[in-house]
């Protein structure tokens, strides 16, 4: 595969979802391919029969919308080593770049101009032991971790580690219940309880349309 061609496994319009970001219109760059299995996976389609694309190509069609916000998601976006001369290039047409990676990859690369938006895999993923922890030191203002709770176990798992790596004073930290796994007002209070100095989030894109609608 040449140095600049990526697989892609769609590319779209919507309102971002997630991270701080969160409500905003938005395009997304789903990459195709992942390392991990994670318990509660609802991009899994990401893997199947993806395009191939040069980075001049994706670039293209990204300037078709009118917007200035994209994010580059997967999958896991840094197992292809052309998504950065992606993320340079959007950076330098003077796009606001969001990341969205696992955490499981060196995040040290990535073009310092985008926004990293990085998962740290609690136990019930199933992928814990994946976690990079060497990615903590890279972290900045500019960045975000994201947790996904899937239970109480998971909240006590990313509450002991944000309070033992001061995570809330590296950049922000967003929780959320996994989807259908935990209820909304459970984790809210938990949080509560514990005075957490986190930002709860939903996935809202699956309370405006079918959650298993794609290209949302």
């Amino acid at each position: 595969m040449a140095n600049d061609i990526l697989k892609i496994a769609e590319i779209f319009y919507s309102l971002q979802g997630e991270s701080t970001f969160a409500g905003l219109p938005c395009i997304f760059v789903r990459l195709s391919g992942c390392n991990l299995q994670c318990a509660w996976c609802d991009t899994a389609y990401a893997n199947d029969n993806p395009a191939e694309m040069s980075t001049d190509e994706v670039m293209e069609q990204i300037s078709h919308w009118p917007c200035r916000l994209v994010e580059i998601t997967g999958g896991e976006p840094l197992l292809q080593p052309a998504v950065h001369g992606l993320l340079a290039g959007l950076c330098g047409r003077g796009y606001e770049v969001l990341l969205e990676t696992s955490g499981a990859e060196d995040i040290s690369k990535v073009d310092p101009r985008v926004r990293r938006i990085m998962d740290i895999k609690c136990p019930g993923s199933g992928m814990s032991a994946h976690n990079r922890w060497s990615n903590l030191q890279h972290l900045t203002a500019r960045d975000e971790v994201k947790m996904i709770i899937a239970g109480r176990a998971d909240y006590e798992w990313a509450r002991d580690l944000i309070r033992k790596e001061k995570l809330d004073q590296r950049c922000p930290v967003l929780m959320a219940p996994a989807y259908g796994l935990v209820s909304n007002p459970d984790l809210a209070q938990w949080i509560l309880d514990d005075r957490l100095p986190v930002r709860y989030q939903l996935q809202l894109h699956k309370y405006i349309w079918p959650a298993d609608w794609k290209g949302v």
